[in-house]
């Protein structure tokens, strides 16, 4: 079997329903999608051990819905149905209160990194944040693009943060806070400039 095709020789690729530029915003949201799911399989080949099984497990599944995601994102087929479902959103919001329950109380900003796998989640994080940014562009040039791709990875980026934090505790790795940032956490969530939650 040949994984080349020699078709994307002239700077175009293959989505579904159709062809575009390979520096189409489409192609750089959902190539974006796929930079960050190499992350997070680089985090579980540094996990090991039955206290991250269950991180372990929530990671093959999150690699699993970037995959959707990314095919959800290359598709211009109106009246095809798509993969990524609102209940993917809704577990991810279940395992970051989990987790934020779970690791220290959190008042300031954290540096990225402590363990191998932790930092790996900070890159995918950053990656996801970069993702949903593209999407947010995406969106204003093709208004048929879904909701739940950027509410997954706005989610997503979220959890990764408390999940980072939770390897680390799990392996005995304090977090290191930003020397000169303000407190601008409450009970473990972000607040806004006005205060509130987000």
């Amino acid at each position: 079997m040949r994984i080349y095709t020699k078709t994307g020789d002239k700077g175009q690729t293959s989505i579904i329903g159709g062809r575009v530029d390979k520096d189409d915003i489409r192609v750089e949201s959902y190539g974006t999608v796929d930079e960050a799911n190499c992350f997070v399989g680089q985090a579980v080949t540094q996990l090991e051990g039955e206290v991250f099984a269950d991180i372990i497990l929530d990671l093959e599944k999150i690699q699993h819905e970037l995959f959707d995601c990314g095919g959800d994102l290359a598709n211009v087929l109106k009246d095809r149905p798509l993969k990524l479902t609102a209940q993917a959103v809704e577990y991810l919001e279940e395992r970051i209160d989990q987790f934020i329950e779970e690791a220290p109380k959190l008042e300031r900003f954290i540096l990225p990194g402590g363990t191998p796998a932790a930092s790996s989640i900070h890159l995918a994080r950053t990656v996801t944040r970069r993702a949903e940014r593209l999407v947010v562009s995406l969106k204003k040039a093709d208004e048929h693009v879904s909701d739940i791709p950027l509410q997954y990875l706005n989610r997503l980026s979220d959890y990764f943060f408390a999940l980072a934090r939770v390897i680390n505790y799990r392996s005995n790795v304090k977090d290191v806070e930003y020397i000169r940032s303000a407190k601008v956490f409450r009970g473990g969530r972000r607040k806004t400039d006005e205060g509130k939650e987000n």
